[in-house]
Order: C-alpha cells, then sequence, then structure tokens
C-alpha cells in the first residue's frame, strides 16, 4: 500500500471550534450587501460639508462626525470583505467582495480628503475657539491639535495639489523596486539536501538558510546575491532616487532633514533614533560574544554570512500541540493579572482566533479587525515552540486592540506601529521567562535561550544596523555624495563587519546587502522594530519583578489609543524612550540570557 500525501482539508471540512466567528461583523452577507448601500448612500454628503468648516462650531462638528462616521461604517465593511478572503483565496464570491470593499475604499478616502486642508485655511484662534465653543467637540480636542501642529510644515493649497499629483512620481523608485525585486529577478537552481534541484526565491532562500546543510546554505548565498551583483547599479539608482526624493520633500515641507520630517508624523524626537544607534553600538562586544559562541556551536574554522541563520542546536526538542499552546498562553501571561487573563480567554473561547491551515488560506500570521469587531487572529498552525511564540505575539496585538477600543472613543482607537510591537514581544518576553523556569532540560533551556537571542539579535541588533545605514545614506545625500553602488557596498561593508566582528568573516557578496532590503524604502520605518522590542524587553522585566504600580502603568498604555503622543503613552507605561535606559536594562536582559547560554553549553558538554 502507498501512503497518499497529506492534503489540506477545504474550508468547508474545518472544525467550526478552530474557526474564527465572522457573524460578530455581519450575520451573513445579506447583511454585508445592506451597510455597503447604506455607506455608498451617504457618500455623497460629503461634498455638501466641503467648504463649511468655517461656517461655525456646529458646522464643525456635523462635519468632523460625518468623516469619523463614514470611515467607522466603511470599515466594517472592509475587515470582513478582507478576513473572509484571506480564510480561502480562491473562493471567488469573497474575492469579488473584497474587490468591491477595496474599490469602496478609494471612493471614501477621495471624498474625504478635502478635511484636514480645509481645516488648516482657518487660523489656530479660529478652531481653538471651536473647541471652547462646543463642549461636544472638547473630546476631540487631541486629534484637532495633531492636525493644526502639522500647519508650520504645510504648503499653500497650490502647492499641495502640485505635490499630491506628483505622488506616484515620488514612490515610482520604491515600486521599480518592488517590481524588479518581486517579478523580474530570475534566481537560480542550486542542489538540495538530497540532490534535488531548488529554484530559488525570496522565500526558498530564507528557509535554505536555516538549513542544517552548510553546503546547501552556500550555494543558496552565492546564488541568490550573483543575481543583485548583476543589477548592482540598477539597485543603487532606484535607492539614491528615492532617497533624494526624501530629502527634497523635507526641504519643501522646512524640515531641517528627511529624519526629522519622517519622525513628526509621530512627534518622535530625533533623539530617540541616536540613542538607540549609539546604546546599539556602545554594546556591540555582547553580539561579538554570541557570534563566537555561534562559530564554536557550529564547530567551522571560519564563520561565514551563511551560518547566522541555522539552529545551534538542531531541530526543537520540544512541540506543543494547539491545545497544549493555549495552556502554556495562560500560564505565561498570568503576571499580567486578571483583568489582561480575562480577555485572553475571550480569544480562545469565542472564536477569535481562526487555527488550522486550509486549502486556500493566506499564509502566515496576523491580527487584524476595526474598532466594532473582535480583534481577529489568523494563524496557521503546525506543532512547534515558534508557533507557540506566535499565538503569544499575535495574542498580544489583539488585547492591545481589544483594550484600546474599550476605553477610547472611536478617533482614538487606534495606536501608531511605534507602538505595536510593544505589546506583542513584551508577550513574547513573559513566555521565555515561563518556559525558562519550567524547562528543565538543560538541552530544551539552551534552546530557548537561543531562540530568544535569536530574536534580540535579528530584531534590535540587525534593525539597528540598518537604521543606522538608512541614516547615514540621507546624510551623505543631502551633502551632495552621489550614491553609486560601489560606494554603497564598500561602507555597508564596514557596517557589517562592525556589527558583527572579527569572528564573522567578511564575505565580499554580504556589500550588496543594501540592494535587496525593502525597508531601505520605507522611510525611517524600521528603527521601530528596535525600539519597540527594547521597550517590551525593559516592560516585561518591570511587571516579572512586581516593581510598583508596574502592571497598572502598563494597562494604562494597551488603554490609551492614539489620545496621546506615542512618546507621551510610553512614559505613563513607565518608559521614557527620549531616556537610554530601556535600551540599557534590554541589554542587560541579552548579557544575562547570554550568560546563561553559554554556562549551559559549557554544562552540556
Amino acid at each position: 500500500m502507498t501512503d497518499t500525501p497529506k492534503q489540506l482539508p477545504l474550508r468547508e471540512d474545518v472544525p467550526v471550534a478552530m474557526t474564527w466567528d465572522l457573524t460578530k461583523i455581519f450575520e451573513n452577507d445579506e447583511a454585508f450587501e445592506a451597510a455597503f448601500s447604506e455607506v455608498q448612500a451617504i457618500l455623497p454628503k460629503a461634498q455638501t460639508l466641503k467648504g463649511t468648516l468655517g461656517n461655525g462650531a456646529q458646522a464643525f462638528l456635523e462635519a468632523l462626525e460625518y468623516i469619523l462616521n463614514v470611515s467607522r461604517q466603511l470599515e466594517l465593511l472592509y475587515v470582513y470583505s478582507h478576513l473572509k478572503n484571506d480564510q480561502d483565496t480562491a473562493n471567488t464570491t469573497y474575492q469579488g467582495l473584497y474587490g468591491r470593499a477595496s474599490a469602496l475604499l478609494s471612493q471614501v478616502s477621495e471624498a474625504i480628503s478635502w478635511f484636514e486642508p480645509e481645516l488648516l485655511t482657518l487660523s489656530d484662534e479660529q478652531v481653538l475657539g471651536y473647541l471652547e465653543e462646543e463642549a461636544q467637540l472638547s473630546h476631540y480636542r487631541h486629534y484637532v491639535e495633531q492636525v493644526i501642529a502639522n500647519r508650520s510644515h504645510i504648503l499653500p493649497q497650490e502647492q499641495e495639489a502640485l505635490l499630491a499629483g506628483a505622488g506616484e512620481i515620488f514612490r515610482s523608485p520604491s515600486t521599480t523596486f518592488s517590481v524588479l525585486n518581486n517579478a523580474d529577478l530570475e534566481f537560480p537552481i542550486i542542489d538540495g539536501e538530497n540532490g534535488e534541484k531548488i529554484q530559488l526565491s525570496h522565500g526558498i532562500y530564507g528557509q535554505l538558510m536555516e538549513s542544517t546543510n552548510r553546503e546547501v546554505r552556500e550555494a543558496a548565498f552565492k546564488g541568490i546575491y550573483s543575481v543583485y551583483k548583476q543589477f548592482r547599479n540598477t539597485f543603487a539608482t532606484t535607492l539614491s532616487t528615492n532617497i533624494k526624493a526624501h530629502n527634497f520633500q523635507a526641504k519643501v515641507r522646512h524640515f531641517e532633514s528627511a529624519r526629522e520630517a519622517a519622525l513628526s508624523h509621530n512627534h518622535i524626537p530625533e533623539a530617540v533614533y541616536d540613542n538607540l544607534v549609539n546604546v546599539v553600538n556602545n554594546h556591540l562586544p555582547l553580539l561579538h560574544r554570541y557570534m563566537a559562541l555561534r562559530k564554536r556551536l557550529l564547530k567551522v574554522d571560519t564563520l561565514h554570512t551563511y551560518d547566522l541563520y541555522t539552529p545551534l542546536l538542531g531541530e526543537a526538542p520540544i512541540r506543543y500541540s494547539y491545545e497544549e499552546s493555549v495552556e502554556k498562553a495562560l500560564e505565561a501571561l498570568k503576571p499580567m493579572g486578571e483583568e489582561y487573563l480575562a480577555v485572553v480567554k475571550e480569544a480562545f473561547e469565542s472564536r477569535w482566533i481562526d487555527v488550522v491551515e486550509n486549502k486556500g488560506k493566506r499564509s502566515g500570521a496576523y491580527s487584524s479587525g476595526a474598532y466594532d469587531t473582535p480583534p481577529y487572529i489568523l494563524m496557521n498552525w503546525h506543532d512547534a515552540l515558534d508557533q507557540l511564540y506566535t499565538l503569544v505575539h499575535e495574542v498580544g496585538h489583539s488585547v492591545h486592540s481589544y483594550f484600546t477600543r474599550k476605553n477610547q472613543p472611536y478617533v482614538y482607537g487606534d495606536y501608531s506601529i511605534f507602538l505595536a510591537e510593544i505589546a506583542s514581544t513584551t508577550n513574547e518576553n513573559l513566555l521565555t521567562e515561563y518556559l525558562l523556569k519550567t524547562e528543565k532540560e538543560p538541552i530544551v533551556r539552551a534552546f530557548i535561550l537561543n531562540h530568544y537571542l535569536d530574536g534580540f539579535k535579528g530584531t534590535v541588533f540587525r534593525q539597528t544596523q540598518f537604521a543606522e545605514f538608512e541614516h547615514f545614506m540621507h546624510v551623505e545625500d543631502a551633502k551632495g555624495t552621489p550614491l553609486t553602488s560601489e560606494f554603497l557596498s564598500e561602507n555597508y561593508g564596514q557596517l557589517n563587519q562592525k556589527y558583527y566582528g572579527e569572528a564573522l568573516t567578511e564575505d565580499e557578496e554580504i556589500r550588496l546587502e543594501w540592494s535587496r532590503i525593502p525597508h531601505f524604502y520605507y522611510n525611517y520605518y524600521v528603527f521601530q522594530y528596535s525600539t519597540g522590542f527594547s521597550a517590551a524587553a525593559a516592560l516585561a522585566d518591570k511587571i516579572l519583578n512586581e516593581e510598583p504600580e508596574a502592571l497598572e502603568k502598563y494597562l494604562t498604555y494597551l488603554k490609551a489609543g492614539s489620545s496621546d503622543f506615542p512618546i507621551e503613552v510610553m512614559k505613563k507605561a513607565g518608559v521614557d524612550m527620549t531616556q537610554v535606559t530601556y535600551l540599557e536594562d534590554a541589554m542587560h536582559v541579552f548579557e544575562q540570557r547570554l550568560n546563561e547560554l553559554e554556562a549551559l553549553i559549557s554544562e552540556l558538554g
């Protein structure tokens, strides 16, 4: 008898208990259609309100509440259709629903786009006078103040229209990079572990870098960079043009630099960025130690870049089923207290989570939802330690969203990306601590520590390296330095060596890594991964050590939404991100865990 290959279940064959309950948004598709028609019906009103903001506090309130109301209704339609589509991307009914909701999103965005520019035609005195005059406007104060705070960087209407019209041109370097990188590049075929032929792609490359077969890793590494080498001048052109666009837009809008312009959106002081780079640079000897340990454990004469992602200790010695993972998650998150745990239990019991993989289901994992829906979680479960980590990570996002929506009005019912990763990563830190307390087997403990240190290396050290290089490129371009492929490769190679230290052999190929990093097109985005991870490490430490009011302050952060600037929200949580203390604290946790892993390795012999 031959074994038939394991087939993914069809969507309709997945047990209901393992799927999310989307009837909490719309009872059925008919209810979706009725809500869709309602948004279409109220959309023309946007035009009648245009030009009325100067007509007094009442007119201002009516326009503002209309804008928020139509956005709120639209979100429900969008979230329902994207979740339905993601659960089975082959279902043409929901492909259609998602397509229509996306088109309606564009229509609504266009119909209400006049609001903020028109608000800025009013004087500060007039707008603030409205807030005093009309009591119902009082809880919109922070939102309105945020808009008018950007006034000095808003240009006359004609110039704004010109810039808006050139938006596609400014985005073209990033678009060109994306098309070239994802569609046009042809990567070579290499030999796999068993002599099979493997066509390299971005996804497969990531998997092969984790292979335990060194020859396969080397072939994948050299194979992928051979293609980037061919196109290095093209990529230098797309990247330098993108940076020129950032610098130009910042100058036109009267900012001192592109970095100041990018960080101003969330009112983040530039000191936050500089502190991150400085503290990480001061603690690079810890990364160098970890690299030396990796070299020793892999028993290699020379450590290459393609050795940085393979597991140090082979396959994970522990696996948990979904049911076991739910129990582990509840135990690990106990330090968060009863109020927090009650929401976690609701997530597990009220079908917020779409657990198992089915045919056509979107890959990966995420937390999603709208102000008036549960914060749903998509998973593609398989029994592995990293899935348990993914589960507590996404639960962290969902509880954050739940508390925000329960405690804030719609206008402040979301949060910036700067704050988002803190809630999820704090949970991962608590899980690591719980597993280290409960798992006594040395090899299992070593695996957990290795998982933590690799996560820290990839998020804090590596993303700060990107942040440092991103800023270097903007500064050099502003000085008039041509960003040629030779210039970028030379400087990136030096930076990479500075980060990883003497244990790592300087591979010629890695000098080209700048050419394949999409984050370099995101305009000072990547540093937030590092600051978020560091803040989470510091907060988890405070909660675990039961520092006075640490938990209470943390819950205040989860409930704040966008009711205050992100930096102020974090201060209330107990972390001042304008200072270096939280970064130093995170480095201290990394050092402790590294010490423990080194000791365990000696113990295991």
